[in-house]
């Protein structure tokens, strides 16, 4: 069971404001979907980068025992300077991207990857009496801390290479949402053409004092 944040009024139990030790274990390629943002529409290509939490864990499942709290961020896969995610993976590597680094960048290097999140309470836009989970920054382990190894398998979904079990196991809002997409349209025409236009091919150049 994951802690994901949702504006649907549904209760669900808070992980507390703090920071925590936490490492990435999954990437799902929601796909280029119409989203509304100060009154104009746009079309972006979405991704949802999914975090565990090692040391919080709870039991959700008597079967499965006791399992560690996720949480999860949308993000647009835009690597422009300006671009949300490109900041997050800066400060999560404590360095900017060079230009040449940042014309493709693979985002599935994050998989498996350790860092600290700051997770904070924030109240929906929609109504101020629902409170969700909201990572309010990504940064790189401190010098010297461990982070427990990894619990959950990593999980990647694209929608170039649709697996329908993958995408069945997904949450129904997930799903809902993915089924939005120019993509998921696509793969439901197969007459037409599917044209990828996913941005993160992996970078040519790598520095491996950098944790990706």
């Amino acid at each position: 069971m994951a802690i994901n944040a949702t504006n649907k009024g549904v209760k669900r139990e808070l992980i507390p404001s703090g920071n925590y030790l936490a490492r990435c274990y999954q990437m799902i390629e929601l796909g280029t979907i119409k989203e509304s943002f100060q009154g104009e529409e746009k079309l972006l290509h979405k991704v949802r980068i999914g975090w565990e939490l090692p040391t919080e864990k709870k039991v959700f499942s008597e079967e499965k025992g006791e399992q560690p709290c996720v949480i999860s961020k949308e993000y647009t896969l835009s690597m422009n300077e300006k671009a949300t995610l490109r900041k997050m993976l800066a400060s999560w590597r404590g360095k900017d991207f060079t230009e040449a680094e940042a014309k493709s960048f693979d985002i599935t290097k994050l998989l498996g990857v350790a860092c600290m999140l700051n997770i904070i309470e924030k109240p929906s836009a929609k109504d101020a009496s629902v409170v969700y989970n909201e990572i309010a920054s990504v940064s790189p382990m401190i010098k010297g801390m461990e982070c427990p190894s990894q619990v959950n398998p990593s999980f990647v979904f694209e929608l170039d290479n649709f697996d329908k079990i993958k995408f069945e196991s997904l949450p129904d809002f997930i799903k809902d949402k993915i089924k939005t997409s120019e993509q998921y349209a696509k793969l439901k025409s197969p007459t037409e053409t599917h044209i990828s236009n996913n941005q993160y091919l992996a970078a040519e150049e790598e520095d491996t004092s950098l944790p990706f």
